[in-house]
């Protein structure tokens, strides 16, 4: 599958003042097929390291992380030459080898010649070790995210769609009826199957949104034995009651995530450290509340967030949401669809590149994402259907004087008030 990353990699290959690379991600987004498929096709041979199922190339590297003595021991190990520029070093799973991952340093400061790219599901765990320093400044880190929906149409041969909604988008001109509601159908089916690769490939494969649920079942049971796997008892344990929440938190009409929800007086103190380890996993996106001023990451109240899954279509699964239901063009009244959607724009959103936050008034109003562009704050409205009537965009903008505002709905481009209409499929375009 084409994926954006790989103009990040591009990128990188040819920098001057490469650093080695270290892509973070959650399990199964895509992370190995992509740097193998980076590395056969730009460079003329690749080294592959599988740190969890090559024991013993893993020991080797125990006794020295000496960048020269590595590369020697991977040359006689895989008898093939390393040279600089012309062959791809990749370490995968490196968070299962503590000393790789510190090695990463001496690769930059006495063999930058080298090209090494390192990958792992639990990155953002074993950075948190504490026997080996993590390479501060020494690497170059980007994250990688399941299929954004915009490379969903991509995968699913509409790629010429694309175009046409950038260009709708940058001009704010309607969308032909019979496009707009193409698109909508096709958003409902990514609602569904979501941006893990190998659901993605399966829906390709058979054409039917209903094959996506046991590959999605099977990520999910993946993720709670690497919870068991990776913490010990009491925190597992802890991991998985904040996981399985999730649904029931984003339920409420109050969606700021609550630890008394989770067990009968749960508090940060008790269950703080298994919401980190999710978002470290990258199983999870955190949003937080905060004001609308520059820069709202400086003005973010950490006890008060919401928590999405990275990937819609994970949690239509684990939220049991009807498939025929979320399929249609007009959804039931008593079908929840609010978390659903927000799910899907965080996701986006984060997939673009910006930190989210939310903003509520004295529960009076709420409004569902802002973004910082430079020194203005954009107001972010969501709304699952065509109905766009909500008070709380108003009261943000009028409270703040607002001079644009963003809604995402079902309705057509358009452009009135100060605030952008944007379809729920043109995220990406923001």
């Amino acid at each position: 599958m084409k994926r954006e990353i790989l103009n990040d990699l591009i990128k990188w290959k040819n920098s001057e003042n490469r650093k080695p690379l270290i892509i973070h991600g959650a399990r199964q987004v895509g992370k190995t097929y992509i740097i193998k498929e980076f590395g056969k096709e730009y460079y003329d041979n690749l080294i592959y390291v599988n740190f969890e199922t090559n024991k013993e190339i893993s020991s080797q590297i125990e006794d020295s992380i000496d960048a020269k003595y590595i590369i020697n021991k991977l040359e006689l190990f895989y008898g093939e030459k390393i040279i600089p520029g012309k062959t791809l070093i990749f370490f995968d799973e490196i968070q299962a080898n503590e000393r790789a991952l510190t090695s990463l340093k001496y690769f930059y400061e006495n063999a930058k010649e080298y090209h090494i790219i390192a990958a792992g599901s639990l990155l953002g765990i074993a950075i948190n070790r504490k026997e080996y320093s993590f390479p501060v400044g020494k690497v170059q880190m980007i994250n990688m995210y399941p299929l954004s929906f915009k490379e969903f149409l991509t995968a699913i041969g509409r790629e010429s769609l694309i175009e046409e909604i950038q260009n709708h988008f940058n001009n704010n001109e309607r969308v032909d009826k019979d496009i707009h509601e193409l698109c909508l159908k096709l958003y409902r089916t990514y609602l569904i199957v979501g941006g893990m690769p190998e659901v993605v490939q399966i829906y390709l494969d058979e054409q039917k949104t209903i094959s996506a649920i046991d590959v999605q079942s099977q990520i999910l049971e993946s993720y709670e034995r690497d919870m068991t796997k990776y913490a010990d008892n009491s925190l597992s344990n802890r991991i998985i009651s904040a996981f399985d929440s999730i649904p029931v938190q984003l339920a409420k009409e109050n969606q700021k995530f609550q630890y008394k929800v989770i067990s009968k007086g749960g508090t940060s103190s008790i269950f703080g450290e298994a919401i980190l380890w999710l978002k470290n996993s990258g199983i999870v996106n955190q949003v937080y509340k905060t004001n609308p001023e520059i820069p709202l990451e400086m003005h973010k109240d950490l006890s008060s967030f919401k928590l999405y899954m990275s990937d819609v279509g994970l949690f239509v699964n684990k939220a049991r949401y009807p498939l025929y239901q979320i399929d249609l063009s007009t959804q039931p009244t008593m079908i929840s669809m609010g978390p659903l959607t927000e799910h899907y724009v965080a996701n986006e959103l984060r997939i673009k590149g910006y930190e989210t936050y939310y903003w509520e008034s004295e529960g009076k109003a709420e409004l569902d994402f802002m973004i910082q562009k430079g020194m203005q704050v954009v107001p972010i409205e969501v709304k699952t259907s065509i109905h766009t009537k909500a008070r709380s965009l108003d009261v943000f903008m009028k409270k703040y004087n607002s001079k644009f505002a963003i809604r995402i709905s079902e309705k057509n481009f358009g452009y009135e008030n100060n605030i952008k209409s944007v379809p729920l499929y043109a995220v990406f375009c923001i």
